[in-house]
């Protein structure tokens, strides 16, 4: 209890200057979006005390009852049926590494990468603590990629139960300089480049491993991504089967360990990759090549939860939009080169959590709209979208009345901009709504300017819309007003490789904010749209969800 004093007290230094009276029914005056409040709530929920806001410790939850106690602050209600919390149960499979071992044995002897630096693996199962794979052969199956509308299929032919299958990131055609954009969609990824995906069809073919081969291009992030990502404690929502339908062992590669398995298999890494960007590819058995690995891992079990709270609508309360981000990080790593231990992801998703509760705040103080209007912050986001995924397989509201879901998830303050992005191809009409409401600002909403690097499928709105909810993650702007799409690119690209998913995300006081507070007035002016009208945002005709969201409208 007094861990958490603490927590509400510094909170309540930092907002207290900007913090309006306790709105007791219903608003006579407004509340600018206010560039101050973001900053400060930012500040708090990346500060130290938090310890990098891992799910299921004692400061990371401290960060989400945080969270819950300003909603009730600033006098937004709570959503899950009188609480602030709906609890996800999860299983953590923590690999002992010292313990573990990973090796290949090739025509030209025994490989064994160097853990972290050149391999990272895990075995999702949690049957056992011990997880074998004894003289695995290796298969190259290219992309991985099972896909019959586009007449791809890279299991064709080759029987790979009990083997271990070796796969190149993202999708076919991917890094042709000229994709066809019928092709895998062409330039942006497709579902199928997921790293999530390739995991799940190799199981699907009875694998026995996948390891995923790691390229910094078509990954969209450099190893160290890779590695801090995959270390350390590793949540997985609980199955009955304990996880025995995923692959036995899973795991990545670089690319120079890539390239001398490849040699020593005699093939060379370049042509096979040519080969697999290649209609009629066929999976290429790595002669006497095997793996063998032996994951011992810790096995405990997690509580954690996401944060939820709910203005009721006036006259449509049973239909809700809902706006969200991810609350959790990576947590605090002590094994960390440096002194720096924790990542306090003062941009993922720090910003992103500042910018739904200000936008909350701006709500409170305007007219109670017709429909319900939920904010959502994410448990597990980092673990691989799990909290969202819960909510996906246990709604708090029925699906079919889940109007959209606009997720804010690492929005970069670059001072003003000409427009925003949003994640991924079009998808659904969400982004009309966005484009309006920028339209009113002068500002314009732009596709994703990088749509090779998936990031549809790596924000919490995925999961909703797999279940069928029209969902959106939007960016921040690329067209910057000092300096143009060239500065925005810039700036994008130094956050991605200096900060992101590393301990120096952190909190800057001299963050340049007018394109955060843009994007909140018009995520509002979005919201409140939706919120006051009897729309039902489509999915597009060409979008791969959107046979699910008929589903749901049919329910509806």
């Amino acid at each position: 209890m007094k861990f958490r004093s603490i927590i509400v007290a510094s909170a309540a230094t930092l907002l207290i200057a900007a913090a309006p009276a306790k709105y007791p029914g219903h608003p006579t005056t407004s509340a600018p979006i206010n560039a101050a409040d973001i900053l400060a709530r930012d500040k708090v929920i990346s500060d130290d005390v938090f310890q990098g806001r891992g799910p299921g410790t004692p400061a990371g939850e401290a960060a989400a009852q945080w969270l819950a106690d300003e909603l009730k602050r600033i006098g937004i209600g709570p959503g899950n049926h009188g609480s602030y919390f709906q609890k996800v149960q999860t299983v953590v499979i923590a690999l002992d590494n010292k313990r573990s071992e990973l090796s290949f044995d090739t025509p030209k002897g025994t490989l064994a990468p160097k853990d972290l630096d050149e391999v990272v693996y895990w075995s999702p199962q949690y049957k056992s603590k011990d997880v074998k794979v004894t003289r695995s052969p290796l298969v190259f199956v290219g992309y991985g990629v099972v896909a019959p509308e586009y007449g791809w299929n890279d299991y064709a032919g080759v029987d790979v139960k009990g083997k271990t299958v070796v796969i190149l990131v993202n999708d076919p055609g991917n890094e042709d300089p000229h994709p066809d954009p019928k092709f895998f969609k062409g330039k942006a990824m497709t579902y199928y480049g997921r790293w999530t995906y390739k995991y799940e069809e190799a199981a699907r073919q009875g694998a026995a491993a996948a390891i995923i081969v790691h390229e910094t291009v078509p990954a969209a992030y450099g190893w160290q991504v890779v590695r801090n990502s995959n270390t350390g404690n590793k949540s997985w929502l609980e199955t009955p089967d304990k996880n025995a339908s995923m692959v036995p062992i899973q795991g990545w590669v670089t690319l120079s360990t890539a390239e001398d398995l490849f040699k020593r298999a005699g093939l060379d890494y370049a042509q096979m990759k040519a080969a697999a960007n290649k209609r009629g590819f066929r999976a290429v058995a790595m002669k006497g090549e095997t793996l063998t690995a032996d994951a011992v891992s810790n096995i405990s079990y997690l509580s954690t939860r996401n944060v939820v709270g709910l203005i009721p609508g006036t006259k449509r309360p049973e239909d809700v939009l809902m706006f969200s981000a991810h609350w959790d990080h990576l947590g605090m790593k002590p094994d960390l080169p440096g002194p720096d231990k924790i990542y306090n992801g003062a941009i993922d998703d720090g910003m992103g959590d500042s910018m739904v509760m200000e936008i909350a705040e701006a709500f409170v103080h305007r007219a109670r709209p017709q429909r319900s209007v939920a904010f959502m912050f994410w448990t597990l986001e980092e673990q691989g979208l799990l909290g969202s995924a819960y909510f996906a397989q246990h709604p708090i509201w029925p699906l079919a009345h889940i109007v959209g879901d606009i997720n804010l998830d690492a929005d970069l303050p670059l001072g003003p901009t000409h427009d925003m992005t949003h994640r991924g191809m079009p998808e659904n009409e969400l982004e009309d709504y966005l484009a309006a409401a920028l339209k009113t600002q002068h500002r314009i909403l732009n596709d994703d300017p990088e749509p090779e690097k998936g990031g549809f499928y790596r924000a919490d709105h995925f999961s909703l819309a797999q279940a069928g909810v029209p969902a959106i993650t939007p960016d921040s702007g690329i067209d910057v007003v000092n300096g143009g799409k060239a500065a925005g690119q810039a700036a994008r690209d130094y956050y991605r490789i200096h900060h992101y998913h590393q301990p120096s995300d952190e909190f800057d006081p001299k963050w340049p904010m007018q394109n955060i507070v843009d994007d909140c007035d018009a995520l509002l002016a979005m919201g409140e749209s939706l919120a006051n009208s009897d729309a039902w945002p489509a999915w597009r005709k060409d979008s791969e969800f959107r046979a699910a969201g008929g589903k749901l409208k049919a329910e509806r």
